[in-house]
């Protein structure tokens, strides 16, 4: 029997919940299925004639409408492929038929401008998207292979071949884009068509993951510093992927060892209400957040038991289809619950949401899987207070029981690639904030930046952009992270000479103890800090108080809102700084109504020097914060 009604938050149907199985979100193997199925569904009426393309409506992305709708088939396929493989090739709605049609439609002549011919994959500075669509074709086709390539005519597959080894043939863009020719080159080799090609694109890619990986299960995206979601969907995905399908034994216990020490620490970047960290691009993907752990869980690779590991996964569907993820229509949205243009990215197109179709690789654990069977148990984030310093990626994870909301302290990951310097220009609302959660979005660049230290010179405000971290510890109860940056100005001179800004966090409850040390400010500077930014009604509350050095505070008004908030306010802090300044505030970002004033939680403030002791009213605890050397302590 069915759920939906005209009363339904689900654009398609869905099973009656089960909530003796899943207390937690009502969530089935079979509601996965009902989801992959409503999505290609109501994506497959944008189908050209000849099904080689999935136009869908919406903005073009840079690289254009053909692309796009290469994107739309390849990245449907890779839903449709999970839904298939998983159920041993029972295809009731016989969604592999229309992809093989595609295929053989798209390949008859690629790189023709018709109604059907695919893009030829070129290298990623000239419109090279059809490289990233080429590694969802790949892993569709090796997932259904005795149901779809191996009854294909020999002329298509030769041709379906040549098209995918353009992905070999050209270069990809300098990050996770390399494990797109490896999955390519992962399939041919699986239908006995592989070569020194292949080999060398493999092996590529597996040597450039020991370059980014930094250790606690983090990749950096590239040769940089950027530790995003792109850590679970795409690195540690396709090479745990690879090695399941293959058999491949060493690769498997290597790559899914790091899968499963992420694992530990990724599976608490889900709050109570399902949603993942809103942080990092491409966030329009939405629940393919969830792809790494049902990865670890259909591969093994996962220090989560069968019912936590369903619960983030389900939780993380089930939190995007309630709140307008696919809309009526059934359509994924470009945005986050609905639309948001800033979210986006320009390589972001009417199909790009459909990655999130690698969430599906939960549907490769069969329905007597624990996976399945098991009942739900708590999200980390449900459970417990929790504190987690990761100091490889420079990062600190704080997450409260009484409202299910995770925060992410950043002083690690930034977006500035190698060889950029550093231009306001490149500060990235996404990754250069202090802090993220599962509840808020940062404000869009024409908008006062959220959870934000700036300095006010001449008039401009200074950006974070490149950030370099100083360490990152925790205990049972608290946690801290530090990290530097130069400040940069969009107007007047980029920087001022000698000009730094020092921060520590330390987060214990729902507290955040934000510590600046500034150095060479120069005169007539003065220095902001904001808190996050919220609805004024929404389900959460920010404050910020200032404790030390700051002389004024105000609400800020962010027009062009959030991904959570059409429109928004924020808290700031100023004061007049100059030479070298040690700031001190508390901020907090609550779902209780009825949580106490800021004020209330600090006995004391002390600041001597380059060292600040604070106070907590509660326990009577004392956290110091020391610079020149940095040392950061908490004792009772």
């Amino acid at each position: 029997m069915s759920t939906t009604s005209t009363a339904s938050p689900y654009p398609f149907e869905l099973p009656a919940e089960d909530r003796e199985a899943s207390p937690y979100t009502g969530f089935t193997r079979a509601h996965w299925e009902a989801a992959a199925d409503g999505l290609l569904h109501a994506a497959w009426k944008w189908a050209t004639p000849g099904r080689a393309l999935l136009d869908l409506p919406g903005r073009p992305s840079r690289s254009g409408v053909r692309s796009d709708g290469l994107e739309g088939y390849a990245r449907t396929f890779l839903a449709a492929a999970f839904r298939v493989a998983g159920a041993e090739g029972k295809d009731p709605h016989n969604w592999l038929e229309r992809y093989a049609d595609g295929l053989a439609a798209g390949t008859r002549t690629a790189g023709r401008d018709d109604a059907e011919s695919w893009p030829l994959i070129l290298d990623h500075t000239v419109f090279g998207q059809p490289m990233v669509e080429s590694a969802s074709v790949a892993i569709g086709l090796r997932l259904t292979r005795p149901w779809l390539w191996d009854r294909l005519d020999a002329a298509t597959r030769d041709r379906a071949e040549e098209w995918l080894r353009g992905a070999l043939r050209h270069t990809p863009a300098p990050n996770n884009w390399y494990l797109f020719p490896f999955s390519v080159a992962g399939f041919l080799e699986s239908v006995g068509r592989g070569d020194a090609e292949t080999a060398r694109a493999r092996q590529r890619a597996l040597d450039l993951l020991e370059v980014w990986y930094r250790g606690q299960g983090w990749y950096a995206d590239g040769d940089g510093r950027a530790f995003d979601h792109y850590n679970g969907w795409a690195l540690h995905l396709y090479p745990v992927l690879d090695a399941y399908l293959s058999g491949e034994k060493e690769l498997s216990a290597h790559h899914g060892g790091r899968l499963g020490e992420h694992l530990e620490s990724f599976s608490l970047m889900f709050g109570a209400d399902g949603a993942p960290l809103h942080f990092g691009r491409s966030l329009t993907y939405r629940f393919a957040a969830g792809a790494a752990v049902a990865m670890g869980a259909v591969s093994g690779h996962t220090p989560l038991s069968p019912g936590v590991s369903r619960r983030l996964v389900s939780g993380s569907l089930r939190y995007f289809l309630e709140r307008g993820g696919a809309g009526r229509d059934g359509l994924l949205s470009l945005g986050w619950h609905g639309p948001h243009e800033a979210t986006l990215q320009t390589y972001s197109g009417p199909s790009s949401p459909y990655w999130a179709s690698k969430a599906f690789v939960a549907l490769l654990a069969p329905e007597e899987h624990p996976l399945w069977t098991a009942k739900e148990e708590p999200a980390p984030a449900e459970d417990a207070d929790r504190v987690l310093s990761l100091p490889a990626p420079g990062l600190l994870v704080q997450s409260t029981r009484d409202d299910g909301v995770v925060r992410l302290h950043n002083h690690g990951s930034d977006h500035v690639r190698p060889h950029e310097g550093e231009t306001a220009a490149v500060s990235d609302p996404h990754y250069a904030r202090l802090a993220y959660s599962t509840a808020t979005g940062p404000t869009a660049s024409a908008n006062t930046a959220d959870n934000h230290l700036s300095l006010r010179v001449a008039g401009s405000r200074s950006s974070r952009v490149r950030i370099h971290p100083l360490g990152a510890g925790h205990g049972e109860d608290w946690g801290w992270a530090a990290s530097w940056h130069t400040p940069v100005f969009a107007e007047g001179a980029p920087t001022v000479p000698g000009l730094r800004v020092e921060s520590v966090t330390v987060v214990r409850g729902r507290y955040e103890l934000r510590v600046h040390r500034v150095l060479g400010a120069p005169a007539g500077a003065r220095a902001e800090q904001t808190g996050w930014a919220t609805a004024p009604e929404g389900g959460v509350r920010s404050e910020l108080h200032g404790l030390y050095g700051w002389d004024g505070q105000e609400e800020v008004r962010a027009p062009q809102g959030t991904a959570f908030a059409r429109w928004a306010v924020l808290p700031r802090l100023a004061a007049d700084v100059e030479g070298t300044v040690v700031l001190v505030a508390l901020a907090s970002l609550t779902g209780r109504p009825d949580a106490a004033p800021l004020a209330a939680a600090v006995s004391g403030v002390d600041v001597a020097g380059d060292t600040v002791r604070v106070g907590w009213a509660d326990d009577g605890a004392t956290t110091r914060i020391a610079f020149a050397p940095l040392a950061v302590d908490h004792t009772r």
